[in-house]
């Protein structure tokens, strides 16, 4: 019988594979079809491969009398219940680290498209307008601009040692103070905005983070300011978020996430002053290789009794 499950509809033919190779497996597209499988399947599973973003609660693993471990695909576990995880003994692990720097890449390359209108300047470009009509409107220089980091962790620190490469003033705000090159602490996310002219979130997801850049933040930025988030779509206030870039209240947006993804509230594709990714942030090959291997190694870690590799509780 088979030990692991295999839980997603979006693993990729080689992660399944992967994953399938190394253990006997079976497969599902999501939490809801759990409760399909056969009762000596379910007996038979000792740990979970999860990606995705469907609730995975305490009625989910009630179906499996003897798994052990959920192995999730990703950094952000906030679909996974972990405290009902926990009080059934069973463990929780992500993939942490290993996309620190894809993550960071795309804030910082966002930002720049961003301030520099670099999808106003290509449509100009491929239209042929810049033949017919010349340059477009001067935009606004990145370096040295003052910028504030939501969430100094893993890859809040990534974002902010890219962004001190482009010589920018950098404030942070996180749960406690930290040691930084001479950065600006604020405990006041309000207070943050105020001073600066960006702000970046990289907040983990989940109940603790919802809206935690509040409409009282976003007033806060200001008529010059810019949000980028690469965090959840959770993690902002988006109906204050679109009013603001409706009404010019901030200059704009550039996010990789959102409310109700991957079927985005409309009004964001009548804007011009954002820039909208796909939740692209780990979507490099060579960093989603590593998110599933290191998937795989804590599967195999519980299984042979080691310790896991990274562990969430």
């Amino acid at each position: 019988m088979s030990e692991l499950l295999i839980c997603g509809a979006n693993f990729k033919e080689d992660e399944r594979a992967r994953l399938a190779n190394a253990y006997p497996s079976v497969f599902v597209g999501g939490p809801s079809e759990m409760a399909d499988l056969d009762e000596p399947t379910r007996a038979a599973i000792k740990a979970i491969a999860y990606k995705g973003h469907a609730p995975f609660g305490g009625a989910e693993m009630d179906h499996f009398p003897n798994l052990g471990v959920i192995a999730n695909y990703g950094v952000g576990y906030d679909a996974i219940d972990v405290e009902a995880a926990s009080a059934r003994g069973v463990k929780v692990t992500n993939t942490p680290n290993v996309l620190n720097d894809d993550v960071a890449d795309l804030a910082i390359g966002m930002l720049i498209a961003q301030f520099r209108t670099f999808y106003r300047g290509e449509t100009h470009v491929r239209s042929g307008a810049w033949a017919d009509q010349g340059e477009i409107p001067l935009n606004r220089k990145v370096t040295g601009t003052s910028v504030g980091i939501v969430g100094l962790g893993r890859i809040g620190r990534e974002i902010a040692d890219r962004c001190a490469a482009f010589k920018m003033d950098i404030h942070y705000t996180s749960r406690s103070e930290k040691e930084t090159p001479g950065w600006t602490y604020h405990a006041d996310p309000v207070e943050m905005a105020r001073a600066v002219d960006v702000l970046i979130v990289a907040l983990v997801g989940g109940k603790e983070t919802e809206n935690h850049v509040s409409k009282a933040v976003i007033d806060a930025l200001g008529p010059r300011g810019v949000i980028v988030n690469i965090s959840r779509g959770t993690t902002v206030d988006e109906a204050a978020l679109l009013d603001a870039l409706e009404q010019g209240r901030i200059a704009g947006a550039a996010l990789d996430v959102f409310l109700n993804e991957p079927r985005i509230d409309p009004r964001f594709a009548k804007l011009d002053n954002v820039v909208l990714q796909p939740h692209q942030g780990s979507g490099s090959v060579e960093t989603r290789r590593a998110m599933a291997e290191l998937q795989l190694e804590n599967i195999a870690n519980f299984l042979s009794g080691k310790a896991l590799v990274t562990p969430v509780n």
